[in-house]
């Protein structure tokens, strides 16, 4: 299998749509309106939970089987069915039109996979295999967990706060560039991994703070 090239999409806006109604279904459905995209699912029969989303408006929601035009205007596609004709089937419309697709447990029928994700704030890390392994995948991605913890996304937030007066301050390009290259080092991340926020924070003020004349 030829190497994937890593890219992180921008859905905001974006029609994608999911052909399943079933648990694997509900969590794509979940990760796609976390990053505020229009999703459409497809499919006869729908989880609790995904039904609470149709009938809030959250989702658009055909409660019939996959036909091609379910694919209309779409920007990216997953098929999440246990049927294996649907699946081949979609895929070879989606690769026809040029829509991204991904079919969940066959890869070769994926012109994109979806990675093992964790979130904290503005922090996102991704674990791929190609589709070799989602095992694999999930596995790595626990071990992140356990370092990255959610500090990780309060901290960015803040740092990005003062990155910006550093931009909007610091008129000398050199010297904008000597500041931001210092906010952050490997002795903040020790910190934040063993739990001390306040001092990751109070580590980046310093920097600031020391700076002189910023202008």
């Amino acid at each position: 299998m030829t190497k994937c090239y890593p890219v992180a999409l921008k859905l905001s806006g974006k029609l994608c749509v999911i052909v399943g109604g079933g648990k694997v279904a509900e969590r794509k459905v979940q990760s796609l309106l976390e990053c505020d995209a229009q999703v459409r699912v497809v499919s006869p029969e729908l989880t609790f939970r995904l039904r609470e989303l149709a009938n809030n408006g959250d989702i658009q929601y055909k409660p019939d089987r996959y036909e091609p035009e379910d694919l209309n205007d779409a920007f990216l596609v997953i098929s999440a069915t246990d049927r294996e004709d649907i699946n081949e089937a979609i895929s070879a419309e989606c690769r026809r039109r040029n829509i991204l697709v991904n079919v969940v447990d066959a890869p070769a029928k994926a012109n994109f996979f979806v990675p093992s994700t964790i979130r904290r704030g503005p922090l996102s890390i991704s674990v791929s295999t190609n589709g070799k392994s989602p095992l694999m995948a999930k596995l790595l991605r626990a071990d992140l967990e356990a370092l990255y913890g959610p500090d990780f996304g309060d901290f960015l937030d803040f740092l990005g706060s003062i990155r910006e007066q550093v931009v909007k301050t610091v008129n000398n390009p050199q010297r904008r560039h000597e500041i931001l290259s210092a906010l952050a080092d490997r002795e903040t991340i020790r910190l934040l991994r063993e739990g001390y926020l306040e001092q990751a924070k109070e580590r980046v003020n310093n920097v600031y703070c020391s700076c002189g004349d910023q202008s």
